[in-house]
């Protein structure tokens, strides 16, 4: 029903700046779902980067430190991640995802690198 689709993941050195897209398939339930990033290094658990609610309440974790940004807009069915400040240990697989109630959609996810 929900396709996600991100883009922008790309090797960095530490200190750029990166924009990660997602894209939704059309829906009229776009402005229902819940919008987040998440993040994945090989051998731990996804965690969360930041999300968005439908009333573009917006949370981060931690280690964000105001560093990134999430947005969103229902028009164009789509949310993004500004990230600055970079620092090696934001590297990971960042995924989008969309949630409202029970239902939950995962996109395929975009590797960022950051070098050091």
């Amino acid at each position: 029903q929900v396709q996600l689709v991100e883009s922008g993941g790309e090797l960095v050195q530490s200190g750029g700046s990166l924009r990660l897209t997602c894209a939704a398939s059309r829906t009229l339930s776009f402005t229902m779902f819940a919008m987040g990033w998440y993040r994945q290094v090989p051998g731990k658990e996804r965690e969360l980067v930041a999300q968005i609610s439908k009333d573009f309440i917006t949370k981060y974790a931690d280690f964000v430190e105001g560093r990134f940004t999430i947005s969103r807009d229902n028009d164009k069915e789509s949310i993004w991640l500004q990230m600055d400040s970079l620092k090696p240990e934001d590297t990971a697989v960042y995924f989008c995802q969309a949630h409202w109630g029970l239902r939950t959609y995962w996109g395929q996810g975009t590797q960022v690198t950051v070098s050091s």
